[in-house]
């Protein structure tokens, strides 16, 4: 081996015989030396030009991307440094990159910037003109930053660190970082730096360039930054997107924090990007099956169904039966006993009711409930158990100017009209003898199921003096009466009473003539209390004929209590 230190044109002794057996001296330098040199004189050519390397991906590992550089060595990038977390990268695609240094395993560390390794002050005044990054070590904490080593020492302000606190400045010392000279003083050899400018611009590069990778109608990994009332923002590896309220899931959500916890990590859908705002719209329910789409393969009109409601308003509740499926129970629909005026009185939120579905709407995503047909339906047996003719009662539920309504069972009302309020005297208003609450017997006159409409009376349950005159007389008895009509012959059988006199032929009644005596009036109301039920005096064999005026007797023939009829004849 030639001598490296020897002159030139010097002779190389010759080897003795006696030195032959002798093993060779070690050379002066081995060969890690000459390939650190052999890269070293690459590196340098590479970095002091300022130059960046095109580097080809070899390989894609679980956390790290290994790339050809020209060197012996491969270059590594972190996965993070590329879009999607490199799932697109592949074997033979070429990015620009620069050398950064070395890590623990030999490879070289590379960046995605521009980046420059001076070497002597031209070199860190070429930087600081073409505002280049610079590679950097950090030496050690003083007052008020940090000593960086950039070729020269050069100090660095804790604010422009990219940290936060002096534990993390700790941390910084012996690590290799990438800054930017901010001030050059060569001749006082003042140096200063600022790392957070260029975590700064590399951020920016790094959004720049994820946000120009995203469509809409991506799903995308994400990160829950912050939770608002009106939704939540995730971070989208340097970008934030909003997920509105409403897109968090198919069911209804008041409060996104009553999903999502800040530091979750999930798959989103970008539903919307601005062009110009640059806004960012997610969807995390879109990633599932929209419910209604299936809906009526599950729900059918007449189907009973149990849900909890998640809201209440005036006109009905909304019954949630499954996430993104609500129905509506409308007050009409919520009982057969009473009049609901607001869905307030009789459900509240979160309660768990059971409702058969009334009818279904897909397309307009509505289902349309009913409460009270889960119960049986009263008018079904009301003419069963209140048939026409019957006695009933109950309280007074509502007076209007035409009649009162009387509650006769859960679920049924019926309308006493005025007219069938009371017989012995007309009525103007149902107010002049009746009040809400009252309870009252009527007798059902009409049913019509369909309607769900009853007619009730109360007059014909007031006993009169004709009922019980009827009740206590039958066809056959003979009574007293005064004829107080002629043509047809009326007789009055007692107070309030007169009946029809059938009259035969020679009978019929004939007018007072002056020379008949007046009848006796002040003995006549005893005479008749008399005979009103006693027995009446033999017919002659020629009747006397009917006069106005006289007490005669008579016997019953037709008695109708339905329409309060009596018909007489002469005995």
């Amino acid at each position: 081996m030639t001598n490296e230190n020897a002159p030139e044109n010097q002779p190389t002794p010759a080897i003795s015989p006696e030195a032959a057996p002798q093993p060779p001296e070690e050379p002066t330098e081995n060969f890690g030396d000459l390939l650190a040199a052999f890269e070293k004189s690459h590196t340098h050519k590479a970095e002091g030009g300022q130059k960046q390397l095109q580097g080809t991906v070899i390989s894609v590992s679980a956390d790290q991307v290994f790339l050809d550089i020209g060197y012996k060595t491969e270059g590594v990038l972190p996965r993070t440094a590329f879009d999607n977390n490199a799932d697109e990268v592949a074997p033979g695609q070429s990015f620009p990159v620069s050398v950064t240094g070395r890590n623990q395993e030999g490879y070289y560390e590379l960046s995605r910037f521009k980046v420059a390794q001076p070497r002597d002050w031209s070199a860190l005044e070429e930087a600081f003109a073409q505002k280049l990054a610079v590679v950097g070590v950090v030496t050690g904490v003083v007052k008020g930053g940090l000593n960086v080593d950039v070729g020269v020492r050069a100090f660095m302000p804790a604010s422009r660190s990219g940290t936060r606190d002096a534990a993390e400045l700790e941390k910084m010392v012996g690590q290799q970082i990438t800054c930017r000279i901010t001030k050059l003083d060569v001749t006082d050899e003042d140096v200063v730096v600022d790392r957070r400018v260029v975590l700064e611009e590399q951020a920016r590069s790094a959004a720049a360039d994820r946000h120009a990778a995203m469509k809409e109608g991506d799903t995308v990994p994400g990160t829950v930054r912050s939770l608002m009332s009106y939704g939540a923002f995730i971070d989208l590896g340097g970008i934030d997107g909003l997920l509105h309220v409403s897109d968090i899931a198919w069911s209804r959500v008041s409060k996104p924090e009553d999903v999502l916890t800040v530091g979750q990590e999930l798959q989103v859908r970008i539903l919307k990007i601005d062009p110009e705002t640059k806004k960012i719209s997610l969807g995390l329910k879109q990633l599932q099956a929209e419910p209604w789409e299936t809906a009526p393969e599950r729900y059918l009109a007449g189907q009973r169904v149990s849900g909890t409601v998640t809201r209440v308003a005036e006109f009905g509740a909304f019954v949630e039966l499954e996430p993104g499926v609500e129905g509506l129970i409308h007050v009409s629909e919520m009982s057969w006993g009473k009049k609901v005026r607001m869905a307030g009185d009789i459900l509240k939120q979160g309660e768990r009711v059971d409702a058969v579905i009334l009818a279904i709407k897909p397309e307009e995503r509505r289902i349309s409930l009913g409460m009270k047909q889960t119960l049986s339906d009263p008018w079904s047996e009301v003419q069963r158990k209140f048939p026409v003719g019957s006695q009933v009662g109950g309280p007074v539920t509502k007076i209007m100017n035409f009649g009162a309504f009387v509650q006769i069972a859960d679920g049924i009302e019926g309308l006493v009209h005025v007219s069938e309020i009371s017989a012995e005297r007309r009525i103007n208003h149902p107010s002049d003898v009746l009040r809400a609450g009252q309870i009252v017997q009527a007798q059902v006159l009409a049913i019509d199921t369909e309607k769900r409409q009853m007619k009730l009376s109360m007059k014909q349950l007031v006993p009169t003096s004709i009922d019980e005159y009827i009740a206590e007389h039958k066809a056959g008895d003979v009574v007293s009466g005064r004829v107080v009509g002629e043509s047809p012959a009326i007789v009055e059988l007692g107070e309030g009473i007169r009946a029809a006199c059938r009259t035969a032929a020679g009978t019929a009644a004939s007018p007072q003539t002056q020379s008949q005596p007046k009848a006796d009036l002040s003995s006549l109301s005893t005479m008749l209390k008399a005979r009103w039920k006693g027995d009446a005096p033999a017919a002659s064999a020629q009747p006397e004929p009917l006069q106005v005026g006289q007490i005669r007797s008579f016997k019953i023939v037709k008695l109708d209590a339905a329409t309060k009829k009596i018909e007489v004849e002469l005995a």
